[in-house]
């Protein structure tokens, strides 16, 4: 076997309109239609979709005080600066990478860790 691209990663959400907020709006991803009949919401990233898939509960028990250590989808961005002021202009938690290179780490509203890192 060889596997020759990602295609998705699917996050569970337990509140679909402020998960969109973050996604949409803070992440700035694009979103595209889906045609599938239970709820949620998927987002284009280049060749790579995000899935955001609704549950009554998310099973995030983040148990590494270091983010990066913990279960996580990763971006790269441009400005890193401008990413880390736009979660603190919302009021999302961030944490700088532990490794001490361009990353930083933030967590979405049902605590999934989102970690964006500079290239």
């Amino acid at each position: 076997m060889q596997i020759t691209q990602s295609l998705h990663t699917a996050i569970l959400v337990t509140d679909l309109e402020r998960s969109e907020h973050f996604y949409g709006k803070v992440l700035g991803l694009s979103k595209i239609d889906r045609s599938l009949n239970y709820p949620g919401a998927w987002y284009q990233v280049g060749d790579y979709q995000i899935h955001l898939i609704v549950a009554t509960t998310v099973p995030t028990e983040n148990s590494n005080e270091k983010w990066g250590r913990n279960p996580h989808v990763a971006f790269t961005v441009a400005d890193l600066d401008a990413a880390k002021q736009e979660f603190l202009n919302h009021n999302y938690p961030i944490q700088a990478s532990a490794s001490g290179r361009a990353a930083l780490f933030t967590q979405d509203p049902d605590g999934n860790i989102i970690e964006l890192s500079q290239q």
